[in-house]
Order: C-alpha cells, then sequence, then structure tokens
C-alpha cells in the first residue's frame, strides 16, 4: 500500500507541481523607483512653491517655518480694521467712570477736568488722573457729597469756595499734587490730607482750622512748611508735618502759655521728623500733650 501511494505521487503530483510558472520577479520592479529622482522632483517641486509663498508675503503674509531659511508670517484678515483704543474723555460720565450706589470712580482714565457728576453723588474717587484745576462749579450743584479723594493729580490752582459750600463733605484728600497754599476748607471736614505739595507756610491762612470743629485728622507732610500751622482745632487727634521745613515752635502752638492746667487731652500723634528743628530745645511746647512729638530732639 506504501509502495502504491510513492508511485502515484511520483506520476501524477509531481509534474503539476512543475507546470506552475515560477514567480516572476521582474513584476516587483513595477514598484522599485529611484529614490534618487523621486527626492529631487519633491524638493523641486517644494522649493517652487515655496519661492511663490515668498513672492506673496508682502500680500497674504504666511508664517514663518523654524525648519528653514523660509520666512513665512501669520496670515491677516484685511477686511477687519486695526482700531487704536482711546480714552474718550467726551463721553457721559457714568459711561467714562464707573457710578455705583452714589458713589463715582474716576480713578487712572487720565481725565484733565471733574467730570459733570450725578446728583445723588455721595463719593468721588478721581484719583490718579491729570486734573489741574478744581473750579466752584465743579461741585456747586453736589451738595451731599461726604468724601472727595483728588490724590495723584496736577492740581495747582483751587478756585475760593470750591469747597467750602460742601457742607457734608467729611473726608477730602488732595495729596500727591502741585498745590502752594490750601483752599478754604468745609465746616465738616474730619480728614483732610495735602500730603506730598509744595505747599509752604504763607500758603495758609492764619484761621484755616480754627473753625474746623470736627477735624481729626490733618496730614500735611512732605511740604515745604517752616512752621507749624497756627491755631489748631481741639478736636485734632493726628498731625503729620514729617519732612517739611519746620525751623520753630512756641508754647502756645499745641499749648496755652497762660494756662498751666490745659491739657490737648484728644491729640494721640504728632509727627515731625524730618524736619531741621531740634525738639529738645522746646519742652514747654509740649507740657500739655499726654506723649511726646516724633522728631529729633539732640
Amino acid at each position: 500500500m506504501t509502495t502504491l501511494q510513492t508511485i502515484f505521487f511520483l506520476f501524477f503530483i509531481v509534474p503539476l507541481v512543475k507546470l506552475v510558472p515560477p514567480i516572476q520577479q521582474e513584476s516587483l520592479n513595477l514598484y522599485e523607483y529611484d529614490t534618487d529622482i523621486f527626492e529631487e522632483l519633491f524638493k523641486q517641486d517644494y522649493e517652487d512653491k515655496s519661492q511663490d509663498a515668498i513672492k506673496k508675503k508682502g500680500k497674504d503674509g504666511l508664517i514663518v517655518s523654524p525648519d528653514s531659511n523660509i520666512q513665512l508670517e501669520l496670515q491677516r484678515d484685511e477686511s477687519v480694521p486695526k482700531v487704536r483704543p482711546t480714552k474718550d474723555t467726551n463721553l457721559p460720565t457714568c459711561l467714562l467712570c464707573v457710578c455705583l450706589s452714589g458713589s463715582v470712580y474716576c480713578e487712572e482714565i487720565d481725565i484733565i477736568a471733574i467730570p459733570p457728576l450725578p446728583k445723588e453723588t455721595a463719593y468721588l474717587y478721581a484719583r490718579f488722573n491729570k486734573i489741574k484745576r478744581v473750579a466752584v462749579s465743579d461741585f456747586a450743584d453736589i451738595p451731599t457729597l461726604r468724601r472727595i479723594d483728588l490724590t495723584g493729580n496736577m492740581i495747582d490752582e483751587i478756585e475760593d469756595g470750591a469747597f467750602s459750600k460742601l457742607l457734608l463733605l467729611e473726608e477730602l484728600s488732595l495729596a500727591e499734587n502741585k498745590l502752594i497754599k490750601l483752599p478754604v476748607l468745609p465746616p465738616k471736614l474730619i480728614t483732610f490730607n495735602a500730603n506730598y505739595n509744595r505747599i509752604k507756610s504763607r500758603g495758609i491762612r492764619a484761621n484755616a482750622f480754627k473753625k474746623q470743629t470736627n477735624l481729626s485728622y490733618l496730614y500735611l507732610a512732605h511740604n515745604t512748611l517752616e512752621s507749624v500751622p497756627l491755631n489748631l482745632p481741639e478736636s485734632l487727634r493726628v498731625l503729620h508735618l514729617q519732612f517739611n521745613n519746620i525751623t520753630s515752635i512756641t508754647d502756645d502752638t499745641f499749648c496755652k502759655s497762660n494756662n498751666t492746667r490745659y491739657i490737648r487731652s484728644r491729640m494721640d500723634e504728632i509727627r515731625m521728623e524730618g524736619n531741621p528743628i531740634i525738639l529738645a530745645k522746646h519742652p514747654n511746647a509740649f507740657s500739655c500733650l499726654k506723649t511726646l512729638p516724633v522728631g529729633a530732639y539732640y
């Protein structure tokens, strides 16, 4: 039986295998491209397109490729006009500033004058602008004002009466301006700040603070005062006069020379450092105070 199977295989199967044509290796040549030629064609086509792109650079704008020497820029939509942001100071106040529950915030918007305020304004914050002048008309129709902050402007002129008719005003800041004299102050002021100006003693009226029966905090530091202001009110708690040019002080500046029992009970703090005066030379000037002023004593 095994012999018959062998004979059958030899005489019938083997001849059929030989009849199958060998694999044509040449057919593989259809897929063997010349890679050098392909790379050259691709490079040429890439360079041609890149040169076209460079020619259109000024018109269309392309992206810069970090992997080549070809400069491309980001495409821009020429249909959208370029508009430079500006600050329109002619806008209505509550569009130019922020108005909120009786408060008006006009900070750092480069206004050169105080804008018209809503009738109910109680608090005005117009810090760090370019305001140069305060007129009577700025607040004439706003009797409800309680606080005005004009810190960090360029104010060198304030008309007489600009603040004096604001009967409810309690806080006024004119710090960091260019004032050489003080305006007439409203009667119910509690806090007044005029630090960092150019105020001299002759720019303060003799009775500037005499009727300020509510004034508790007075800041006149970093000016050019030659002496302590006269007739300071009994209500005063804090007085800052540091870094001026104060050279003299009398027994009546803070106390009463004709009343040895007098005590200025409300005064908590007086700062006079940074002045040329030697405080130890004037011991009677502080006899009515609870604490000695801060300053040079020798």
